[in-house]
């Protein structure tokens, strides 16, 4: 028995209601629309290659019949759809040569194809034709859901992206209708794929750097942090000055007052001078904790690169060029790690700084109180002598 349009209604039935009611509910790509549309893939570029209605028929039946294996297993289908294939011809006592060229034809379907008639090349390209077609992005994520569904791999995007790149540099048609528009537009599918791959790579890209990036409360941290110092840096310069003035007063207001009595009571000079050398000591340790210290260094691009000097202390670049501190700024602003390594080298110094300040003004409130109880006691001396 040939094929004839009888038999191709009882074959799409078949197929139809087999894939329908048989298929796993992971099979979101493998479906019955899937073998419609290779079905009339088929149909179109048969025409077009010129096939007569034995070779049509021949080419319907095997294109219904290709996936269906997948109602059993998924890899492997192929024996499995050829199987079904053969059983169904049998059963309707259709010719063995006949069924012959449709086992051939969906074998030939196992890719990397190898077809060795011109049937088989149509079905392999009406099986790939989605390759070439606009709604192939569509598609192909029905694929990978599959895949994962299916448990045969699970695929991130621009992973599958990056398979699918291989697929197509592999692939290749075999009908002269294929081989023209439908493959530009597949060249212009995978251009899309390359330029999807390279946007989704940056995009990860640039989430890497944000996770490497510091969270706001690091920011707070910072700005908590040099708030704290620079308000203790200018208790510490209120008390100085404090210290500076009082002595500065005692020191005019103490000379006036005894210079008068050094002739008539000469043992005032001792006490005095005592209360002068005390008082001048708290105001010269008051001053030096006050005093700016700024470093006369001038670092070039050459110092700068290795990312170690601290651009954010004013000593470290009033001797640049502005042209060289901007481009420094620039360097820095751009790197998180560098920058915010710099913002701990400035919250350092400023410590250091603070540190030799409080320093040197506990030296100064302990000169001042002890050159009071000593000149105290040196005036009480004197006075319980006379």
């Amino acid at each position: 028995m040939r094929i004839n349009s009888e038999l191709l209604k009882e074959v799409e039935k078949y197929v139809s209601d087999l894939i329908v009611e048989k298929s796993s509910e992971n099979l979101t790509y493998h479906t019955i629309a899937h073998t419609r549309l290779v079905v009339k893939n088929a149909e179109i570029i048969g025409e077009n290659e010129n096939l007569n209605e034995e070779e049509m028929n021949i080419l319907r039946v095997s294109a219904w019949f290709h996936d269906t294996g997948y109602v059993k297993k998924y890899q492997g289908h192929e024996a499995e759809s050829m199987a079904i294939a053969v059983n169904f011809l049998e059963s309707k006592d259709v010719d063995k040569d006949i069924r012959d060229i449709v086992s051939g034809c969906i074998m030939a379907t196992i890719f990397p194809y190898r077809p060795t008639t011109k049937i088989a090349e149509i079905l392999c390209d009406a099986d790939m034709m989605h390759l070439g077609n606009s709604s192939y992005f569509e598609l192909a994520e029905k694929l990978r859901q599959e895949l994962a569904n299916s448990g045969i791999r699970k695929l991130k995007k621009v992973e599958f992206e990056k398979e699918s790149v291989k697929l197509f540099k592999n692939h290749s048609y075999f009908s002269n209708y294929c081989l023209g528009e439908t493959a530009k537009r597949k060249a212009e599918n995978l251009k899309l794929l390359n330029e999807s791959i390279v946007n989704r790579e940056r995009k990860k890209q640039i989430s890497i750097e944000k996770e490497k990036r510091y969270s706001r409360g690091v920011d707070s941290m910072f700005k908590l942090t040099a708030r704290n110092q620079i308000n203790l840096s200018s208790i510490a310069d209120n008390k100085s000055n404090i210290l500076i003035s009082l002595n500065g007063i005692i020191i005019s207001l103490g000379l006036a007052g005894l210079a008068t009595k050094f002739q008539e009571e000469p043992a005032l000079i001792l006490p005095t001078v005592i209360f002068i050398v005390f008082s001048l000591s708290t105001i010269i340790l008051a001053i030096l904790s006050t005093r700016p210290n700024i470093s006369p260094s001038k670092f070039s691009r050459d110092d700068i690169k290795p990312k170690k000097i601290n651009l954010l202390f004013f000593g470290n670049f009033y001797n640049m060029e502005l042209e060289e501190y901007e481009w420094a700024i620039k360097e820095m602003i751009n790197d998180d790690q560098y920058l915010y390594s710099t913002m701990t080298k400035d919250q350092y110094s400023l410590g250091k700084v603070l540190a030799r300040k409080y320093k040197l003004l506990r030296w100064a409130y302990n000169v001042f109180m002890v050159g009071i109880v000593v000149s105290v006691i040196a005036f009480l001396l004197v006075f319980l002598q006379l």
